[in-house]
């Protein structure tokens, strides 16, 4: 890996560099990405059955677009029962986690005859965009579909794509099913997307659109925002490591290769205020890319935003943290726990050397659908809160408003807003 000192033109050209990176960048899809769901909207289930057989070589129809229960327990049967278990044990920390999260609705009322409360409902129906073609993320099946259970979410609406065969990989299925989907479609892509926002023949309208995917889904979901609700606009998998002198550089680099080999466009990042952990970390990584599979995608990715960076001091380190914003931060230091106080900026923050990013992915419990591209500077881990919405909840009593009417007539007619006035004056005449 690349080691280079960290300084503002470093930083500069680093920043620039991460966010070529972003769905925002790939502007020249966003014309192909329209037509399909332009398609999808006009013709509903016909345009998602032609671009199935288009993209994945599936026929479908409205007979076996829908995965049926028989399917599922097909799934069941191929499925080893021990990996069945780790994904119960995933589930229950997953879901202990989540119910931490909950909110419930709240009501505040006052002698004078006023009631101001917040009513919390939970959405009527969410779609699940859950990836297949490349590799097949049953966590991601946990970590969408769960969040939305808790919250109480009416009805859970399931795509992927489905293989050659026409079917679902049975380990999709088996999380989808613990998980507690209530429909599951075999279809995939921009046009998933579009029957999920406009609704086809088959496949319900929903409220909301969750889930990561390609960049084809990626824009998609951008596109169809406001049409329906979506949780975030997925970019490629990042980690950043901050570590000092006290770091086990084995540990470093086994953790940076963990994202490294998601795709091309991975980026992984060392920041160490150690130049001997550096160059350990860097023949490491050498020696691990040789051993590992996946090689050739672990290497575009490294050639292209894998860095390792020495600071003069852990400030300088914490500073260039919080400038990236990275998806997953793990930190390895003598005192991790004072340097997680001082990060602002993460999408999960993983704290000593044995947190490693993997635990995150699949097993602790807090949600691995995290912010990429520096959108953790505004945004959270997918969670709860987005699979609910909040009502307001305003009662006053005659008295109550006798005592404020003429302040809030003088606001409305400083606004040149007379039947707003007129609203409140025809109560006390």
């Amino acid at each position: 890996m690349r080691i280079q000192r960290l300084d503002e033109n470093t930083k500069k050209n680093l920043l620039e560099d991460l966010l070529k990176r972003s769905p925002n960048q790939y502007t020249e899809y966003e014309s192909r990405v329209a037509g399909i769901l332009n398609a999808v909207r006009e013709k509903k289930d016909e345009a998602v059955f032609a671009y199935t057989k288009q993209f994945d070589g599936v026929e479908l129809a409205a007979d076996n677009i829908l995965v049926a229960e028989e399917e599922i327990q097909e799934a069941y049967t191929k499925v080893d029962a021990s990996f069945v278990a780790i994904i119960k044990k995933a589930k229950e920390n997953i879901r202990d986690y989540h119910e931490k999260q909950r909110q419930y609705s709240w009501f505040d009322s006052k002698p004078n005859g006023t009631m101001l409360g917040q009513k919390v409902t939970p959405l009527q129906k969410v779609g699940v965009y859950v990836p297949g073609g490349k590799a097949v993320y049953p966590s991601s099946v946990l970590m969408n579909i769960i969040p939305a259970k808790v919250a109480g979410v009416d009805e859970i609406i399931m795509v992927t794509p489905p293989g050659k065969d026409g079917k679902v990989n049975p380990n999709t299925l088996v999380a989808a099913k613990e998980a507690g989907a209530d429909r599951i479609y075999k279809v995939g892509g921009a046009q998933a997307i579009g029957a999920l926002a406009y609704g086809t023949e088959s496949i319900p309208k929903v409220d909301k659109i969750v889930g990561p995917g390609n960049i084809y889904v990626a824009l998609a979901k951008k596109a169809v925002y406001g049409h329906v609700s979506i949780d975030s606009i997925a970019g490629p998998s990042e980690i950043m490591v901050i570590a000092d002198e006290t770091a086990n550089p084995r540990y470093v680099a086994a953790d940076l290769l963990s994202q490294a080999e998601h795709d091309e466009l991975a980026s992984a990042i060392l920041v160490t205020t150690s130049e001997e952990l550096a160059c350990k970390v860097s023949e490491q990584v050498e020696a691990f890319v040789e051993e590992l599979s996946r090689t050739e995608i672990m290497r575009k990715s490294l050639d292209n935003y894998g860095y390792i960076l020495v600071a003069e001091t852990m400030e300088d380190v914490i500073d260039i943290a919080n400038e990236i914003a990275s998806e997953h931060l793990e930190i390895m230091t003598k005192n991790p726990y004072d340097v997680m106080m001082k990060v602002r900026n993460a999408g999960a923050i993983f704290v000593g050397e044995y947190s490693s990013e993997p635990l995150g992915d699949y097993f602790a419990g807090p949600n691995h659908v995290l912010p990429t591209n520096g959108t953790a500077k505004f945004f959270s881990p997918l969670g709860v809160d987005d699979f609910i919405k909040k009502s307001s909840i305003i009662a006053y009593s005659r008295e109550a408003l006798e005592e404020i009417h003429k302040d809030i007539e003088m606001f409305a007619e400083a606004e040149q807003l007379t039947a707003h006035a007129n609203s409140i004056k025809v109560r006390f005449e």
